[in-house]
Parts: structure tokens; sequence; C-alpha cells
């Protein structure tokens, strides 16, 4: 015992070191060895404070002022989304200024701040009409009408910013405008050569800081859009706003419908449409993708540079990144030091990868030694007798079951929580949560009503476990839930959760960066967000306490009990497939038929009110899942009960979830 004792100190030891020394070369790379100095502060607004990342490279200063570009994130993204463009910028001698937007990451003022009215159009702004019903009446819940409004901008003309009970766009730049000011007034930035560029909820910020600063001594020489959305000229005061220099950098397969201008597919039908050709100030038969039109030295230059890529990963698609690095040099009039096709910032993020698994990882020597101490030990119990396992037909029916359950409920549901169920808004400030308790509330009560029923039916039967077969009891009282067991488990999770928390702190505070990869995981916590932690972490325990009685404990089959690596990994997908099959059945469903021309699956399939945010977020909550459903493989094998596994992945859920997403 003594001997495995040292054998998993060392592991975690070297899980841990591991994780800090790729955290230090991925620091190297952010930093070009060296060449940029990084740096975090506050904006100080009217709302309150903007978090940032600024990135200044060494050869900027006083005497040598250099260009500066402004960052903007997407919806549900934080600065740290924005890296790829921040490295490979200052890389080039170029001051970049990431921000934290409302209600996003440790910014302080909430999404509210941005602005909302009670009413949507269902085209492109300036394309409207209240005939034909493409202006209508919204209400609901403030975060409906805030979603409504996204492509709402404070710019815009007062019959799209004002409503006649006293709402409005306040500002649709989400602190961008305040953000822009601090950057043109660093001593080492040159005010006459500031640009933007933003990302989906981004694009609309920047087009708004840009409308904010048109005609001043620090208008923005160009905006770099990845994956925005176009309006007419009539939906603003066009003869004294104007855009300079404006890059569209358009994904092939977006997953938000206003980014194909609300058609099912992007191809050369958007290109050539009015809307699009407006923009490029080209007729139809002119028209064409990757392709500049205009002029830099006037501010007409317009380019759409279609990109084989999704929404999310556009932020770090190489080619999409090329092209605006030629086009910041082209409009900012600076030479490139650097080939734009010379980039390291995937090498940053691919680091920091490996750092969050050597962390995640390190979560199994970890709990080996905490259930070697005597406390923790009384968690480790056998499992249940064979006698309660599933025979093979009965499994995979149950399986079947399960996986279209969750995955069929998951468009509806997820929407559904997200915009309209009626929590109280003060207290479930998270959008992107609120989502996930609509879809994880369903569930919980199909679980409890099968739970019901299947102790029923169980307790008929000879070989009746009670509540230790379900996983929730113990071998010496299996009739009664184990209480004592679920405390244990809470200490254990919060020590687990506790050693992740200080690497992330260390993360941070001696490297500037987050356990991620493109997609915000686990960041610090500021003090509001440390409550909606608390306020979310309950409803996800209770989903995975029922979630893994379900699929570990009431679904055992042969395999749950064989020995060793084999055993495990048996047991192993038997569980991933159970958690995670239903979400990629809705992965098939959206993206093969956008593969072929069709269209995206929700769109086709349930209409556009049910794609977007939950959709292109499958690519990130997959592999979640994935590994979430290794923890409570892992965990059920080694204490016999659904506790431990449970709260583990709940607690890294909401982490995840609470961290640094939306936020009312």
């Amino acid at each position: 015992m003594k001997k495995t004792g040292k054998k998993n100190a060392v592991l975690l030891a070297v899980l841990l070191a591991a994780a800090l020394v790729l955290l230090f070369f991925a620091n190297t790379v952010q930093t070009a060895g060296g060449a940029i100095q990084i740096s975090e502060g506050r904006i100080e607004t009217d709302v309150g404070e903007l978090a940032y990342k600024l990135y200044t490279p060494r050869s900027a200063s006083a005497g040598e002022k250099a260009p500066g570009v402004l960052l903007l994130h997407g919806y549900q993204n934080d600065h740290e989304t924005n890296s790829a463009y921040a490295i490979e910028l200052a890389r080039r001698g170029v001051v970049v200024l990431s921000i934290d937007e409302y209600g996003h990451g440790a910014t302080a003022p909430g999404l509210r701040e941005r602005g909302y009215v009670n009413h949507r159009v269902k085209v492109n702004f300036g394309e409207d009409s209240e005939a034909d019903g493409t202006f209508v009446e919204v209400g609901g819940t403030v975060r409906y009408r805030l979603l409504m409004n996204f492509s709402n901008l404070s710019f815009f003309l007062d019959r799209y910013t004002r409503d006649d009970q006293g709402n409005g766009i306040w500002d649709s730049s989400c602190g961008g405008i305040a953000a822009y000011a601090y950057l043109a007034g660093l001593p080492q930035v040159d005010p006459t050569r500031l640009a933007i560029s933003g990302h989906s909820m981004g694009t609309w910020a920047g087009w708004t800081v840009a409308a904010a600063y048109s005609g001043t001594e620090i208008e923005p020489k160009a905006t770099v859009l990845q994956c925005g959305e176009l309006f007419r000229d009539s939906a603003y005061d066009s003869d004294n706003i104007h855009f300079n220099n404006v890059l569209l950098l358009q994904a092939k397969w977006d997953e938000f419908s206003y980014f194909r201008d609300y058609q099912r597919n992007v191809d050369d039908t958007l290109l050539r449409s009015d809307l699009r050709c407006e923009f490029l100030g080209v007729s139809p038969e002119e028209a064409a993708w990757d392709t500049t039109f205009g002029s830099f030295s006037d501010g007409s230059a317009r380019r759409m540079e279609l990109l084989c890529t999704n929404h999310r990963l556009t932020t770090h698609n190489a080619r999409g990144l090329a092209v605006a690095l030629d086009w910041f040099a082209q409009a900012l009039g600076y030479d490139e030091p650097i080939p734009a096709e010379d980039q390291t910032a995937m090498t940053k993020e691919w680091l920091v990868l490996l750092a969050m698994l050597c962390t995640l990882g390190a979560i199994f020597p970890m709990t080996e030694l905490l259930l070697g101490v005597p406390f923790f030990a009384k968690l480790r119990q056998p499992l249940p007798p064979k006698a309660g396992i599933k025979p093979r037909g009965s499994w995979w029916k149950n399986a079947l079951f399960t996986m279209l359950l969750a995955g069929l409920t998951y468009p509806f549901m997820t929407q559904l929580g997200h915009a309209l169920l009626p929590l109280p808004e003060r207290v479930f400030r998270m959008t992107v949560g609120n989502g996930f308790v609509g879809w994880y509330g369903l569930l919980i009560l199909v679980m409890i009503l099968s739970c019901v029923f299947g102790w029923r039916s169980a307790k008929k039967r000879e070989n009746f476990d009670g509540w230790y077969g379900m996983g929730l009891g113990t071998a010496e009282e299996p009739e009664r839930i184990g209480w004592g067991l679920l405390g244990r488990a809470a200490l254990l999770t919060a020590c687990l959760l506790g050693m992740m928390y200080c690497m992330v702190v260390l993360a941070g505070l001696f490297f500037r960066l987050n356990l991620r990869i493109i997609w915000p995981f686990f960041k610090t916590f500021t003090l509001t967000r440390l409550g909606q932690f608390l306020v979310y972490v309950p409803i996800f325990a209770l989903f995975f306490l029922l979630n893994n009685s379900r699929v570990m404990a009431s679904m055992r089959t042969e395999a749950t009990y064989r020995p060793g690596a084999a055993g495990f990994f048996a047991c192993w997908w038997r569980t991933a497939l159970m958690m995670a099959g239903g979400v990629l059945l809705i992965v098939l469903i959206e993206y093969i038929p956008f593969f072929v021309g069709i269209g995206p699956g929700a769109d086709v399939l349930f209409g556009s009110t049910f794609g977007g945010p939950f959709m292109s977020l499958l690519i990130v909550f997959v592999p979640q899942v994935l590994v979430f459903s290794v923890y409570c493989t892992y965990f059920y094998r080694r204490t016999g009960s659904a506790y431990a596994g449970a709260l583990t992945v709940a607690s890294m859920a909401a982490w995840i979830i609470t961290g640094g997403s939306s936020m009312l």
C-alpha cells in the first residue's frame, strides 16, 4: 500500500510539473520569446470595469509609436478567444488590446448594459417591413429580448434602437467604445493608425465602435469581421457614418442564420445577393469571393473571404488569419516583417490543451492518494452483486432510449431554457447555463420517474439490492440512501477541484493563461461568478447523480466487473455511448445535411430558432462529455457508488458554464 501511495504521489507531481512546463512554453509562444510584453488590467467606464489583456511589442514606445488593433470576442467567449489574432499581430509590431465584453470573462457589467427593445427584425436591418411581418413586437424574459436584439446596433435609427417603454440599445459595442478610446490613448500607440476586429457578437460590437469614431481623428482605418452580419445603408445615418476598409471572413458552414443572410447555405447565390453586392460595391456579375474591391487609400476596400470552416473555428482558421494580417498591414500602412502564413498561435493552443489534460489527469493519482486516507477510504465499497446486471438485449434497449431521449430533446430544451424558461433572472444569470438548466430539468424529471418505477419493479425481484444497486446506497444498508457517502464524496470533490483551481490560479498568475483550447474552459472566479457557480452546481449535481445512477449502476453489465484496463475500457465505451451518443446523433443531424448542401439540420428540420448557439456548441460539448464519461466510469468502478463521479463532473460542468461565459 505504501509503495502504491508513493507511485501515485510521484505521478501526481509529474503531471502537475508537466502542466506547468507546458504553460511555460505556451507563454513563450504568446510572448514570442520575450519580444511581446503582456499585461492585464481594468478600464473604468460609467457602468463598471472592463477586463482586458494587452499585447505590446517591445519595439513599441512613446518615441516609436506602433499601430493598434482592438479585438472583440463572440458570444460565450472571452478575451483569450482572440489570442491567435493578438499573438500574430503583436509578433508583427502591432499593439493589441483584447477585452472581455459586457457579461463575459472578468468584466463587471452584465450583458443587460448592451440594452434591448421590445421588437425585432427577421431579416437584415434595412430590409425589414411591418407590412410583410419582418418587423415584429417581442415580449418575454429580458434575456429573450436581449438575444433577439443582438444584431440591433446602437447607432441604428431610433425606429430600431428605441421603444415606447423607455428601453433602448444603449451600447452594442459591449464596452468596445471605451476600450478603443483607451487603446488610442496609450503612449506607445499611434492613434491615427487604429483598426478593429471582432468575431460573431464581436462583429456587431466592431461595427458599433467604427461608427462611434467615424469622422474623428482616431477613426478606425480597417474593420475585420470574423463571421459578421451585413445591413443596409438605410438602417443608419449613412451620410455621416462611414466604414473604412472592411474585410468579411465568411465561414462556409456557419450555424447562425443571420451570418448567412437567413439563407440555408453559403454559396454563390449569397455572394451575388443585393446586400452583398452593395457591400462590395459591384454588380452581381462582378462579385467574387476572395477578391479585394475598392481602394485602401480612400477606405473603400471591401473583400469577402470564403473559409471552409464553421462558426466557432473561424477565430483560429489559418487562412482567414493570414488574409486578415495582410489586410491590417495594407490598411495601417506597415510592412510585415513576418510572412502572414508564418503563424505560431495554434502551437500555444495545443500546449495549453496538453497542460489542461495533464491537470485533468492529475485527478486520478490525487483520488488514489485521498482514498488512502481513512476518512475517504470509507467511500470504497464493492460493486453490487452481479445478479442485478442487465442482459445484452435489455441493455441495448435502455441505452437506445437514453440516447434518443437526450439527443432529441437537446435542441428544444436548451433553446427554451436559453431564452424563455421563466427563471428568476437576478438569480439565474448565465444565459447558456439556463439552456442547460432547461435540458437537464426535463431529463431529471424523466429519470426521477424512471427511478420510481424501476424501484417498484425491482422490489418484486428476489435479488433486489435497493439503493445500493442504483449506486446511491451502501453495501451495509442497501435499502437506505447513503448520505454519508454523499458527504464524503462532496469533500473529495472539493479537494480535487481545489487542486485544479490552484493550477488555474498559477496559470493566470505566472503565465497569463487559462486551461482551455479556443473555447473557455477553466478560469478563476470573480466573486459574482463564484456565486453563480453555487446557484447552478446543485442542479447539475442532481442531473449527474441521476444520470450516473442510471448509466453506471442500473445499467451494469458483465464488463462492469472485469478487472484491469481491459475491463475499464469495456465499461467506459458503454458509459460514453449513453452519455454522448444522443448529442453525437444531433451532431450528425446538424452537419451532414449542411455538408451536402441542404443546409444545417436544425434549420431544415426544426427551424432556425433551434439552430445557432447550442448547435455550434456541440463541437466543444461532445469532447467534454467524453471526458466526463471517463471520470464517471473510473469513480464508479473504484467506489461502487455514483456519488464521487457525479459530483466531480457536475462541478466541472458548472465551473465551465459560470467561469467566463455570458452573464446577464
